[in-house]
């Protein structure tokens, strides 16, 4: 049997006590801690498994990133091309901000958190949550993109299946959901492969192509129209800035890893800052490396054929290595999601614990799972792909506003931080932090203006509203926190006279366990049935045959009979309790309802709910403790 007011408390349980092991002996704390650790090992990341779970993302935007670049210079036909490689140079400057900035992040605040936790600390609650809203949306949006992004490509390349691309979004959504729910280390080992060949393929695109002939033509761009303006125009600040703007989505995914730095293995900060640094040199090397092919290669934006497509054929010839590029990038691009599923949930860990969202997100379940924050990001997630009708172009304008909000004002955090503590070359790291800030806040007002119309006004609508969604649990939680006294010393332990009341509807097994878990509860105890006063003829005899098999029973325990005339069950329970308590005879009224709890979940669709209806109405109506006796059957 078990009860919903029970619980056990810190070291509650049953077994041997602290240090007792089989046979009489003693667990060292040695051994303690080597089995702890061992535990560890197998649902926590390494440096290697943190860049496969916590960098597709990042990895993913290669596939995009330069085509975004491409695409705004196009405008300025192809003298406005020449500018690709310091546009990506630029944002290769700031990659490297970035990482270095979030490598100090991840050594000050090694309870993860990233931007909410510098800013929490640092700027005040209104910024830190400002930042935390603003990861939020970007990780339910890079789900919804990288899922919508990996079936385009796919749908590419198979055609018939384009009508069934929001069941292929929701089936990904569903297998990245599963891998996740049995951790974050199971979801690394899943990954690691299509992380490496990915990684691989483009490395191999950049040195092969660095070293071959540029060609005429690609086979991939062949049939095509072009995308390019037929006629240059000049090349203003403007147009190099929105450029700049649209390629910085690239840099999505660079904060994961300072999100969830409780994910790594022991010493969990050096590993996670191996794995930010290697994000960030393998991000920046990818980026650069490809900006200085499109130069070499003389590529334009082809409609119909991404620019790495155009790339993977110009360097490896359109045989198996351009369709193993672009198989890999299908795979990546459709697991990509899976950065979010390693950060937000500890995001969501970290708001629950302040008491900024229900902290049932900072639960875990087995396998070091924060299980609700897995569910919440996929139902979300779900909800806008079924939105979008599985379409990418309506989700992209939207993407990368949140993160860049979230890099400001971590930025920002990071100068005060440096200012605060003031040591050994503090005025060099907070001009660094202070420049990533300009640019990052250059980067979010271009991003949100040129991108206002496409959507972009949503995001400026949703970050306030999850900031006021903050406040508001944080209040509730607040007002809970004072009536309950929390944080002060309660006063002297004092017995109170207290009364037990038990609904029964006949006599069985279940009754005497109630009767008996209530004679231990309480002062006094009384138990209680409605009876319909209908001229009736069945409910006569069954009121009847209650009281006469109470007094044949003699269970010690009087039974309190309430005529109800309109055959009702909940709130004529709730009335008399009600009337107990006004009367102020006993300290403490709880009524005691037992239920049986089957063994099977479809069994479930068999009871009468009759226990949920007088939960419901006790609830709803009266101030009296209420108590669920369930017994498993």
């Amino acid at each position: 049997m078990s009860t919903e007011t029970a619980g056990a408390g810190p070291g509650a349980g049953a077994g041997p006590g602290p240090g007792a092991a089989p046979g009489g002996g003693a667990v060292t704390a040695a051994a303690a801690v080597e089995a702890d650790t061992g535990a560890e090992g197998r649902d926590h990341l390494t440096a290697f498994g943190g860049l496969a779970a916590l960098s597709l993302d990042a990895m993913a935007s290669v596939a995009y990133g330069p085509e975004s670049i491409v695409l705004v210079l196009a405008a300025a036909g192809g003298y406005g091309l020449g500018f690709t490689l310091p546009v990506t140079a630029a944002i290769a400057v700031l990659l490297a901000v970035l990482v270095a900035s979030y490598r100090q992040v991840i050594a000050a605040f090694p309870d993860g958190g990233g931007s909410y936790a510098v800013a929490k600390a640092h700027l005040g609650r209104r910024a830190a949550l400002t930042a935390a809203a603003s990861l939020v949306i970007d990780y339910i949006l890079n789900v919804a993109v990288s899922v919508t992004a990996g079936v385009a490509a796919l749908t590419s390349a198979v055609p018939g299946l384009y009508d069934q691309r929001v069941w292929l979004c929701l089936g990904v959504l569903v297998l990245v959901t599963a891998v996740n729910l049995r951790g974050i280390a199971e979801s690394a080992r899943w990954f690691m492969v299509p992380t490496a060949v990915f990684v691989l393929s483009i490395l191999a695109i950049i040195v092969i192509g660095l070293f071959r002939d540029a060609p005429a033509s690609t086979a991939a761009a062949a049939g095509h129209a072009s995308a390019l303006a037929g006629n240059a125009t000049t090349v203003g600040a403007l147009l190099l800035l929105k450029a700049f703007a649209s390629g910085c989505s690239a840099l999505t995914g660079v904060e994961a890893v300072a999100n969830a730095v409780p994910s790594f293995r022991t010493p969990r900060v050096r590993r996670a800052q191996h794995t930010e640094v290697a994000l960030g040199a393998l991000l920046g090397v990818m980026l650069v490396g490809l900006a200085v092919l499109i130069g070499r290669f003389h590529l334009q934006p082809v409609e119909g054929v991404t620019v790495l497509a155009q790339l993977a054929d110009a360097s490896l010839g359109h045989g198996f290595g351009f369709y193993l590029v672009q198989f890999a990038t299908v795979v990546l691009l459709g697991l990509a999601a899976n950065t979010s599923f390693g950060g937000l949930p500890m995001l969501l860990r970290l708001l629950a614990r302040d008491n900024h969202l229900p902290h049932v997100f900072a639960l875990r379940a087995d396998h070091q799972v924060h299980r609700h924050g897995v569910l919440f990001l996929s139902i979300v997630s779900a909800a806008l792909l079924v939105a979008s009708g599985g379409d990418v172009n309506s989700l992209v304008p939207l993407f990368a506003i949140g993160v860049f909000v979230g890099f400001t004002i971590c930025q920002v955090g990071m100068v005060k931080h440096w200012y605060r503590e003031r040591g050994e070359g503090w005025r060099g790291k907070a001009l660094l932090n202070g420049f990533g800030a300009l640019l990052t806040g250059v980067a979010t007002v271009v991003t949100t203006g040129t991108k206002l119309t496409e959507g972009a006004w949503s995001i400026c609508l949703a970050l306030p509203l999850l900031v006021l969604l903050f406040e508001l649990v944080h209040r509730a939680y607040g007002k809970i926190g004072a009536r309950m006294e929390l944080g002060r010393i309660p006063g002297a332990v004092t017995r109170q006279r207290s009364l037990v009341v038990v609904p029964v509807s006949a006599i069985s097994r279940l009754t005497r366990d109630a009767l008996s878990a209530a004679v231990s509860m309480g002062d006094e105890v009384i138990a209680v049935t409605v009876v319909h006063t209908a001229p009736d003829a069945e409910d006569r005899q069954a009121a009847e045959a209650l009281r006469r098999d109470w007094e044949l029973w003699r269970p010690g325990v009087r039974l309190v009979e309430i005529p109800d005339a309109h055959r009702r069950v909940g709130r004529p329970l709730a009335d008399f309790a009600d009337r107990l308590a006004a009367e102020h005879v006993y300290d403490r009224v709880t009524v005691l309802i037992a239920e049986v709890e089957p063994a099977r979940l479809w069994q479930r669709a068999l009871q009468n709910q009759r226990g949920a209806v007088i939960n419901r109405a006790l609830r709803r109506h009266t101030d009296v403790v209420v108590c669920r006796l369930r017994m498993r059957m």
